[in-house]
């Protein structure tokens, strides 16, 4: 705080308030999109003639995406979160998908997400499956989500799964609107 009568320094003030909130979001690469929002904030303080205070307002201030974008570490931040990455088996270590059953019925999206999930049951070898589960978002428009995530080992594995899976819904009879499927999803809302 600054005592009345002091004088303030010429500075670029820029402040960042909850610099972590999309930390937050479900998405793999929450992490990469805080710390380019956070230096690309950061890039506009100290142009021109003044210099530049940059306040980042977090509830961890601990995290190598606030961390390193805090400092301007590229580097650090890239080897932290590639380690991350291939830790949890994410692009570019893994193909993945998100596929989302959709209907306007809550019973029906429940039933078909539940009847896509014993079809993909076993998962084939070097697939792993997660879900079904609510989506993040889980009503949307009038319409019920539920979603499963598809990591593969290799690309073609999960074409071959996706393919799959829409051949059952074909088969199933399943309305054209519900399954929805996204490879390499920019956001799993």
């Amino acid at each position: 705080m600054i005592a009345k009568g002091h004088d303030i320094p010429n500075v670029t003030l820029v402040g960042v308030v909850s610099g972590d909130v999309g930390r937050g979001l479900p998405e793999f690469h929450a992490a990469e999109r805080t710390f380019q929002l956070l230096t690309q904030v950061a890039g506009r303080a100290g142009r021109g003639n003044l210099p530049g205070i940059v306040l980042i307002q977090t509830i961890n201030p601990d995290h190598y995406a606030i961390r390193m974008a805090a400092a301007q570490d590229y580097q650090t931040f890239y080897e932290k979160e590639l380690q991350f990455r291939r830790m949890m088996h994410y692009p570019p270590f893994s193909a993945m998908a998100n596929i989302l059953v959709r209907s306007e019925q809550q019973e029906q999206a429940m039933r078909l997400s539940t009847e896509l999930g014993h079809f993909l049951t076993p998962a084939p070898e070097k697939i792993k499956i997660l879900g079904p589960a609510e989506a993040a978002v889980p009503r949307l428009k009038n319409e019920y989500r539920y979603q499963f995530l598809i990591k593969a080992a290799s690309r073609t594995a999960l074409n071959e799964l996706l393919r799959r899976a829409q051949t059952f819904a074909r088969e199933s009879k399943w309305s054209a609107t519900a399954l929805v499927i996204d490879v390499d999803p920019l956001t799993l809302l």
